[in-house]
């Protein structure tokens, strides 16, 4: 199933809304949290449909989503200009994601900076594929194409914990929008397994994001994601992350806690 169709198979069940994720969106045993977190808050806005714009999110991964899956939304407080709502996904063993969103009114500001803009890249073509060595397991990278603009390969014995990809779902009919990029943005893997060579289970915790615009577009559907390796030890690795689109323009910065067992 594409990920337009799955997002759009999401339905109202009395107090909940309801999705049923085939087995090609696995990771391992569960979907992965970036699609987690994108139903989270598809559901979110269906539930609450005069949101302002995103403005920053946090994830925590209690346990797997399977089966058919549950998801509530509740508002926390609601402002003259801020919306915080919270959203759990449960699946079969109970609580799988814990969200919460903090939706925000744009206000004239004297402030204008960017610490992460960047010139546009080589066009994603131009770079070798990545994903056509990922370990069978990972079924729902099928549904990503990805390029490798920069850092190391997983896996390969590096000493530099850093990754550079180009991404874009294979949905052909898909338009880019917030939900879409979140399904993205937990899509790479961590840059710390960029220092190992042996294959080992992983499983993000925690997840933050913060959105930096209001326009979430690019080109043919491209996005590139930087991911830095801030700490790896004792089975925990922190990371840093940052999204922009094909025009160079930062959309997205990112911090996960990933369990490593290596």
């Amino acid at each position: 199933m594409e990920f337009s169709e799955l997002m759009h198979s999401i339905r109202r069940d009395r107090a909940a809304w309801t999705v049923s994720v085939g087995d090609d969106w696995l990771q391992g045993r569960t979907i992965y949290g970036g699609l987690a977190g994108a139903i989270c808050l598809e559901a979110t806005q269906r539930e609450f449909t005069d949101l302002p714009p995103l403005r920053s999110a946090q994830f925590a991964f209690i346990g797997p989503a399977t089966g058919q899956l549950h998801i509530t939304a509740t508002t926390l407080r609601r402002g003259k200009s801020t919306v915080f709502i919270g959203t759990e996904l449960h699946g079969d063993d109970g609580l799988a994601t814990r969200a919460t969103f903090c939706f925000g009114a744009a206000r004239n500001s004297t402030l204008s900076y960017s610490a992460h803009d960047r010139q546009p890249a080589q066009a994603p073509e131009t770079y070798p594929p990545f994903f056509e060595q990922a370990p069978p397991f990972l079924r729902f990278l099928q549904h990503i194409d990805g390029r490798q603009a920069g850092g190391n390969f997983p896996f390969s014995g590096g000493k530099d914990p850093t990754m550079t990809l180009w991404l874009r779902h294979r949905d052909p009919g898909l338009k880019p929008s917030l939900v879409s990029l979140l399904a993205l943005a937990d899509a790479p893997p961590p840059a710390a397994l960029a220092m190992v060579k042996q294959v080992g289970p992983i499983s993000t915790m925690t997840w933050s994001i913060d959105v930096l615009t209001d326009t979430i577009e690019t080109d043919n559907g491209w996005w590139m994601i930087h991911s830095t390796a801030d700490t790896a030890a004792g089975g925990y690795s922190s990371q840093s992350m940052t999204v922009w689109n094909t025009s160079g323009k930062p959309v997205m910065t990112n911090r996960q806690n990933v369990a490593m067992f290596l």
